[in-house]
């Protein structure tokens, strides 16, 4: 008997301890959609609930050759980036992600951490723009990031929508600006290059109370593009499967909580 096709996505991120968010989140996620998950790790972070102690970036050339290695074997339905920590380390993962082609990128451009530490240095925000925005199929800044990339202050809906289309304009086939930090109830805001889409939800918690809320959305977006969704549909998927998550949230230790995946049943229908 053949075995089934594999359904796999992999992760480009940095490994928390903790478990919260990074690597060990997004394989998570991966797993509960139904996913074989792949992770290259850019990264090793001393973290905890409570904070980030220190961040020790992997040598870019380790970090490329992890990714060829794997992708000259492997071929995953999609791809997200997350914790990159350096320049160096950014343009390694492009090159690598340009000369494999193929698979839907989705670029999670994490600069802070959620408790205010620092994962990057400041050169990665341009490498970021310049080299992943144009091979990305999305990227998913929350508001302090998309200010960032965008270079303007981004604080309201209107701020949000301003922000992705600039991020498209600056070469991003797609921008989402996720919306957990905005007053009243969270919006995302899909520019999907000149279509506009507001995807409005309901306070579930307050966002800074969590821990790999931005990890979840854009590991569950992967997924749900990797099981065969179009963008506009794995973003609302991935809006309310981290909604489901924060209600399902557990508490591992003394600091910040982390949302908990649903264990869902991928297939026609259910995304």
């Amino acid at each position: 008997m053949n075995p089934p096709a594999l359904k796999a996505v992999l992760s480009i991120a940095g490994s928390d301890p903790g478990a919260g968010a990074g690597l060990q989140a997004d394989l998570r996620t991966f797993d509960r959609l139904g996913l074989y998950g792949l992770g290259v790790i850019t990264a090793i972070t001393s973290q905890n609930t409570i904070g980030v102690s220190g961040v020790h970036p992997l040598d870019a050339a380790l970090v490329k050759e992890q990714l060829g290695v794997l992708l000259a074997d492997i071929k995953p339905r999609a791809m997200k980036t997350g914790m990159l920590a350096t320049a160096a380390i950014a343009e390694a993962v492009a090159g690598g992600i340009a000369e494999a082609g193929g698979a839907p990128l989705v670029v999670d451009p994490v600069l802070k951490s959620t408790g205010g530490g620092s994962l990057a240095e400041p050169e990665l925000a341009r490498t970021i723009r310049e080299k992943l925005l144009p091979l990305c199929r999305v990227v998913t800044p929350n508001l302090s990031e998309a200010a960032v990339l965008a270079g303007a202050s981004v604080r309201t809906l209107d701020d949000a929508r301003e922000a992705a289309a600039e991020l498209v304009a600056l070469g991003a086939a797609a921008a989402c600006v996720t919306g957990g930090h905005l007053d009243g109830d969270p919006a995302d805001v899909l520019c999907d290059g000149g279509r506009m889409t507001v995807i409005q939800g309901r306070r579930a918690g307050d966002a800074r109370e969590y821990h790999g809320t931005g990890c979840l959305f854009s590991a569950a977006l992967a997924a749900f593009l990797a099981l065969g969704a179009d963008l506009e549909t794995a973003v609302r998927s991935a809006h309310e499967y981290v909604a489901g998550g924060i209600a399902a949230a557990v508490a591992p230790g003394h600091g910040l909580r982390t949302p908990w995946p649903l264990r869902l049943e991928p297939g026609p229908g259910k995304l």
